[in-house]
């Protein structure tokens, strides 16, 4: 699988990879800009690419047949957003209840144009006491970057920083929509 998914991203596509998935099994994945649905879809092959499982969570709708087989085997767990559940308590046990656990999410909270990341991932890192990781798709310069992963501080402003300058000048699929 790992050869087919390398020769659909090279070869067919013509993307390039900027970077190395770090050797770490936790970790919080922050992917931006998330502007299209086709998004989800290129996080499924370059997971085979850099040959980690990396698991998500996603609305409990989608878990329903017909599909709910398929967000399960790409590694997908089902939430309840109607419940006024606390998901930084909830996705830190899941860390503390695991051996590996690299969960990635897109931090914008929507597909639209966003001024501002939404802090949730921040406060699951420093709960469970993982690493970000931060992942690029820029679909101008048609390159999946990835960064060194990073443990936040006691300083959110600076760190948000540091994430911000990451992805400073990456294009989504939906140019208008991009995060900075």
């Amino acid at each position: 699988m790992r050869r087919l998914a390398k020769f659909i991203y090279f070869k067919v596509l013509g993307w390039k990879l900027n970077g190395f998935f770090p050797d770490v099994d936790k970790c919080v994945v922050i992917v931006v800009p998330h502007t299209h649905w086709l998004d989800f879809f290129l996080g499924l092959l370059i997971r085979k690419v850099v040959g980690k499982e990396i698991n998500y969570i996603a609305k409990k709708s989608l878990f329903a047949p017909p599909f709910g087989w398929f967000f399960r085997w790409t590694g997908g767990a089902p939430v309840d957003r109607s419940k006024n559940s606390n998901m930084v308590d909830s996705v830190s046990r899941i860390f503390n209840e695991r051996t590996v656990f690299r969960f990635a999410l897109a931090p914008e909270g929507t597909r639209k144009k966003v001024e501002r990341l939404r802090t949730g991932f921040y406060h699951i890192a420093k709960k469970a006491q993982v690493p970000i990781v931060m992942v690029a798709f820029d679909f101008g310069k048609k390159e999946v970057k990835i960064g060194e992963p990073f443990r936040p501080t006691d300083n959110m402003e600076e760190d948000f920083g540091r994430i911000h300058q990451f992805y400073e000048g990456v294009t989504g699929k939906v140019r208008e929509y991009s995060f900075l």
